[in-house]
């Protein structure tokens, strides 16, 4: 039987991938969920944040992509923490700079999850985008 916090990591990212907002996408995460993202072509500094951030941030990106997937390459879970290797495509539903409606971002993703509860506690991010200034 599989680890339960690889499959709630699992269902988090199908979520995620269908525009998840508000209550829908709270109910993963613990109250006191800090995301990190590290350094990458879209945040180059990073970016972290807490719950209300999160949340926030999911409903101002729901008009930037027309769509988007995970797939879940690997899973490793030991205790409360989970590692997932994901790779990632969004298709751009607005121009983002010189890159067209319909363009297709891919990355390829680490992401590590801490749990309390059953529930995300921390999450931290490592995205490598494919580079952004090839328009396909």
């Amino acid at each position: 039987m599989e680890h339960p916090n690889v499959l709630t990591a699992v269902r988090y990212h199908e979520a995620v991938a269908r525009g998840a907002v508000g209550d829908e996408l709270a109910r993963f995460f613990h109250q006191d969920l800090v995301q990190e993202e590290f350094p990458n072509a879209l945040f180059p500094d990073g970016v972290r944040r807490d719950l209300t951030a999160v949340l926030q941030s999911a409903e101002r990106g729901q008009g930037l992509l027309a769509e988007q997937r995970f797939d879940v390459l690997n899973a490793v879970a030991m205790g409360d923490q989970v590692a997932l290797e994901v790779t990632w495509e969004g298709t751009l539903a607005v121009p983002m700079g010189a890159l067209p409606v319909g363009h297709v971002l891919r990355a390829r993703i680490a992401v590590f999850l801490e749990f309390r509860d059953g529930r995300i506690r921390a999450q931290r991010n490592y995205d490598c985008y494919d580079p952004l200034d090839r328009v396909r």
